[in-house]
């Protein structure tokens, strides 16, 4: 039987709506109207007048619940990446592999096939963040994993048979010719960790490269006389720029400015997640070097950042209360622009008729209380249930 959510404040395109429902019939959205008409022969789900909001896409996950994907890029580690990462509101993610050899990138790339053909919740496909990377901004990720994209590496890159499949590299580590083979052959190309020059960046985007990783982290500044590639993201108004807000990646007046530089409709709630997302651990090891997790920083010991202890409710709440943003404008960050950016936008990121049932219920205080994936409300141990907050 349908069932109709009631009772909550559904965000639409517009914004927070009353008085509307939501009708849920085959794992997709099949009505979004006024409740009368909507819940009508339906089996209704009270939302108890909590925020409901398009379910939260992260497309940068390298850990979760005590798991990282590095270390063994299976369907069962993204099984339990996905349902830490559901506590706190996301329903769609990139598991993502940190600069590897190709055999591991091999690995992780069946690992997300099998997840996809198993049916695991959330899985979209994977996040190859490396290992064609400028050493001189190459952060946390090993020094001796770097390498240049050959022809086997660009086989690898385009096998994934499902979901989808984005690449963070270093523009200045491959030619243009390369960059528009792998957009030619379905792979979302995205610039991080690099040092390029403006020229180089836009060299790129004219040949496909849509996207900046973490923008401000790992990357060549922008400067009096060289823009370099935070320039150059800035500039293009049609390429996509993920952010962490968390406070500690990027000074949120930094951000501020940049929200300024162009439309917001271009800019991604990311979290770049580590193990420690929906866990006790205070630290893991992440290709030998053991990384401490305090006050929501994961550093080496050196101080070196490595990933982040951010959950997407988490980067919502922080999007609201440091970057000065509405919750319409934070939730399409964490939902519509990423789809968008996955070339998704048609069947994920809205509440609207034919997309998906993916969504997220959130108190007052942006906490999550309940959700859906595909439809179906969250109900396995360790997830969120209605009337239960996950604070994160």
């Amino acid at each position: 039987m349908d069932v109709a959510l009631v009772n909550g404040r559904v965000m639409t395109d517009q914004g927070l709506a009353h008085g509307l429902a939501v009708r849920l019939s085959g794992g997709r959205i099949a009505a979004v109207g006024p409740a009368d008409e909507v819940a009508a022969n339906a089996r209704p789900h009270d939302l108890a007048g909590g925020l409901l909001l398009p379910g939260f896409i992260d497309i940068q996950v390298n850990g979760g619940g005590g798991a990282l994907f590095n270390d063994a890029p299976t369907a069962k580690t993204i099984a339990a990446i996905g349902r830490a990462h559901r506590r706190f509101g996301t329903t769609g993610f990139l598991p993502t592999l940190i600069s590897d050899e190709l055999p591991a990138v091999e690995a992780a790339i069946a690992g997300v096939q099998a997840a996809i053909a198993g049916g695991v919740p959330g899985v979209l496909g994977v996040h190859i963040e490396g290992p064609f990377l400028n050493p001189k901004r190459k952060g946390i990720h090993e020094l001796s994993k770097l390498r240049r994209i050959d022809e086997a590496a660009f086989e690898l890159l385009t096998s994934l048979k499902a979901g989808r499949t984005l690449v963070t590299l270093a523009p200045e580590t491959t030619n243009p010719e390369m960059i528009g083979r792998l957009v030619a052959a379905g792979v979302v190309v995205s610039a991080g960790h690099t040092n390029a020059s403006y020229a180089t960046v836009r060299s790129a985007l004219d040949r496909g490269l849509s996207g900046f990783t973490h923008l401000f982290n790992a990357m060549a500044p922008l400067t009096s006389r060289e823009p370099g590639v935070v320039g150059a993201a800035l500039e293009d108004a049609a390429s996509w720029c993920s952010i962490i807000v968390d406070g500690h990646h990027v000074d949120p007046v930094v951000l501020r400015v940049a929200l300024r530089c162009k439309p917001l409709d271009r800019f991604i709630l990311i979290t770049d997640a580590m193990p420690s997302v929906g866990s006790d651990s205070v630290s893991f090891v992440l290709q030998g070097k053991t990384i401490a997790v305090k006050d929501g920083v994961c550093v080496d010991e050196h101080g070196t950042l490595a990933g982040s202890d951010l959950d997407m409710a988490g980067a919502v709440r922080n999007a609201v209360s440091l970057l000065g943003l509405s919750l319409a404008e934070a939730s399409r960050m964490a939902s519509r622009n990423p789809a968008e950016f996955l070339g998704l936008g048609d069947v994920m990121g809205r509440i609207a008729p034919g997309y998906r049932g993916d969504l997220v219920l959130l108190d007052e205080g942006l906490q999550v209380l309940d959700t859906w994936i595909g439809g179906e409300a969250a109900s396995a141990p360790g997830d969120a249930l209605p009337g239960r907050a996950v604070h994160g």
